[in-house]
């Protein structure tokens, strides 16, 4: 067996190691976001102080891909994405003791505390396993890149829909501390694989100054202006806002909920995993450019316009939810798509793991922004004026890409 041949061999299998450690805290994460989410409506905490659980989570996240960066680039990617699932691991056994006998004044504090180590897990097993993508494909194969990137991020959100499910349906069948218990032995699971990843992978030789943490690159500094506002405006409505209204305002059950946002997260995923071979039919046959996001993102501004519009009507609810949101699930999932690989096309091998850091600290923040104003938005004018400030937020990203210029080119075609 030649060298190169082994060598792929073995990019292949650090691949899969990292795609299944992200798979599995993927699963976990999504589930505890959904069993928080319900267990504490449930205990009659209002939208805002659900939304405030959440806060610390998205904090951190801002804060650890800012660093996490850093570290990655430092220490390889394995410390980062296995210190993250063991972050994830002590996250769920803090929330256990947790119950309705607690005070909120004290269980808001200690919920936001765990929340933050989770948001720290979270975050630092995504941008390590969006750096090992760019490490493992090379970065002249730009359409092999779209593949693997959209493959892995479809997945990874078809698997947390797949995690919605899950916590909903453990809530209903064992509880919230046992919910939490199966979890975390799920995690230490995995957490046993780290002994196959080399320790090295996504690691640089020179040492990083600290002003190298924010980007230089107008291209990812626009991709992340995006970004931000991108993501707020999915989480404004859709991390708070639309579960409350399904239970409270439809009374929907907790696993019609879990079930129905599973089936929403997971059908986005696939759709985003299929973006490449779409585009290709249905394109120009090249990888996206530029212009390729400012036009799925024009089309987004008016879904969750329609959508408020619609609510307003005596059209029944239910369908005016479950139609509009598949609609901006599968116009959301091409914009996420293209976004996730725009970011890698854009960066160099050395500055992945800084650059990819950076651009999914915009993610945060934006996350944050819509989380924080799901609650706040709701509690005050319902999921209809969340749905309008989503509206305002797409405009922001779809007005921040005009400047946005193409990759470098390349000589080849989008393959099958």
């Amino acid at each position: 067996m030649d060298a190169s041949s082994t060598s792929e061999k073995i990019g292949i299998r650090n691949y899969a190691l990292v795609t299944a450690a992200y798979w599995g805290f993927t699963v976990t994460d999504g589930a505890l976001r959904m069993l928080v989410l319900l267990y504490f409506h449930t205990l009659g905490y209002s939208p805002l102080e659900v939304a405030m659980l959440f806060l610390f989570y998205e904090i951190f996240g801002v804060a650890t891909n800012f660093l996490g960066g850093w570290i990655g680039a430092r220490f390889g990617v394995k410390l980062t994405l296995y210190g993250g699932i063991a972050l994830q691991i002590i996250a769920l056994l803090l929330l256990t003791p947790v119950s309705e006998s607690w005070a909120i004044s004290l269980a808001v504090p200690y919920v936001m505390f765990a929340q933050a180590l989770s948001g720290i897990a979270k975050d630092l097993t995504k941008m390590s396993s969006k750096s090992a993508i760019r490490l493992v494909v090379p970065k002249e194969e730009q359409s092999s890149l779209f593949k693997w990137v959209a493959i892995l991020t479809g997945s990874k959100n078809a698997l947390k829909g797949v995690g919605f499910f899950l916590g909903g349906l453990l809530l209903s069948a064992f509880g919230y501390t046992n919910a939490l218990l199966i979890m975390a032995v799920g995690l230490f699971i995995i957490l046993l694989s780290s002994k196959w990843l080399p320790s090295g992978m996504g690691k640089l030789k020179a040492k990083i100054k600290f002003r190298q943490l924010f980007s230089k690159s107008p291209e990812i500094n626009i991709l992340s202006g995006a970004r931000f506002f991108l993501f707020g405006a999915r989480d404004v409505w859709f991390v708070v806002g639309l579960p409350v209204f399904l239970y409270s305002v439809l009374n929907w059950s907790f696993e019609q909920v879990g079930g129905f946002l599973a089936i929403w997260v997971i059908g986005y995923g696939l759709v985003q995993s299929l973006a490449p071979t779409l585009l290709r039919q249905f394109g120009s046959g090249k990888p996206p450019q530029a212009g390729t996001i400012r036009f799925w993102t024009g089309i987004l501004i008016g879904i969750p316009a329609a959508i408020a519009l619609t609510l307003r009507t005596s059209l029944p609810a239910n369908y005016t939810i479950i139609t509009g949101l598949l609609i901006f699930g599968i116009i959301f999932a091409f914009n996420s798509a293209v976004h996730s690989y725009l970011v890698l096309a854009y960066t160099e091998d050395d500055k992945v793991a800084l650059n990819v850091g950076f651009y999914y600290m915009a993610n945060s923040g934006g996350r944050l922004l819509g989380t924080i104003c799901s609650g706040l938005i709701f509690q005050l004018y319902g999921l209809i004026g969340c749905l309008w400030v989503s509206t305002l937020f797409v405009l922001l990203a779809e007005l921040i890409t005009l400047k946005l210029p193409n990759p470098p080119a390349t000589l080849e075609t989008v393959d099958s």
